[in-house]
């Protein structure tokens, strides 16, 4: 199953990531949900759009750390966020997010 276009120009760092998501949402969606066949963008959010609990994205949180290791940790970038920021959270700003650890990763 091949990614939806996103609505936004995403960079090709950004299209990897996304798409590397798109994967994981996903799977978790189909395993947990039953639910295939599901748009993801940049401009998806996980509470509205994808209706996610917080024991869903304590599972993203297992499939970011198997895909990206210890460059990427999720836990640190929600602990850094408002209650609001997360209901509002978007798969673009975990791409973003993503992306720049693991640029920062590879400078270190």
């Amino acid at each position: 199953m091949t990614p939806p276009t996103p609505r936004t120009p995403v960079t090709a760092d950004e299209r990897s990531v996304l798409a590397d998501l798109t994967g994981m949402l996903t799977r978790l969606l189909q395993d947990e949900y039953g639910l295939d066949d599901i748009e993801i963008d940049m401009q998806t959010t996980f509470n509205r759009d994808l209706e996610l609990e917080s024991i869903d994205l304590v599972t993203l949180a297992g499939l970011l750390q198997e895909r990206y290791g210890d460059r990427v940790n999720f836990a640190e970038f929600l602990a850094g966020m408002e209650f609001d920021e997360i209901i509002e959270l978007t798969v673009g700003r975990l791409v973003e997010y993503v992306v720049t650890s693991l640029k920062a990763a590879e400078a270190s």
